[in-house]
């Protein structure tokens, strides 16, 4: 009974899907965590090469409530607007808030009462620094 319970456990593991953040270079630069070869998004960042502005799109339900919100990485902080179709806001690439999260993969959005974390591993600490190079101006 428990190497059976023990192995359902196991397949409910592998059966979560595997996030993971990927880098597209094109026309517009976008960093996305998503599930690879599916359409299952969970956060995007996307800019116009040396625009140094990035917009934060938020899918599957995250983002908190629209309306004012404030970015947080480390000590920075910034008052943004999150739109509500989709859940999204733009943050310069310049802004100390973007250079804390570049810093450290690590950033969060308060709307009210809520925070929606944004984590970026640091395998992917790499990505995240090439995007910020390619957006910046």
């Amino acid at each position: 009974m428990i190497v059976a319970l023990a192995m359902i456990a196991l397949i409910g593991v592998q059966d979560r899907p595997a996030w993971t953040w990927t880098l597209y270079e094109g026309d517009t630069v976008v960093l996305a965590q998503e599930v690879p070869d599916t359409p299952r998004l969970s956060v995007t960042f996307e800019c116009l090469p040396g625009s140094s502005v990035a917009r934060l799109t938020f899918y599957e339900g995250r983002g908190g409530v629209p309306g004012p919100a404030r970015v947080t990485a480390g000590e920075a902080a910034a008052p943004v607007e999150l739109e509500a179709r989709p859940r999204a806001l733009a943050l310069r690439t310049d802004h100390p808030v973007f250079t804390a999260f570049a810093a450290r993969g690590r950033m969060a959005v308060t709307t009210g009462d809520a925070d929606t974390m944004i984590d970026v591993e640091t395998t992917h600490i790499d990505k995240l620094r090439r995007f910020v190079a390619l957006c910046s101006g």
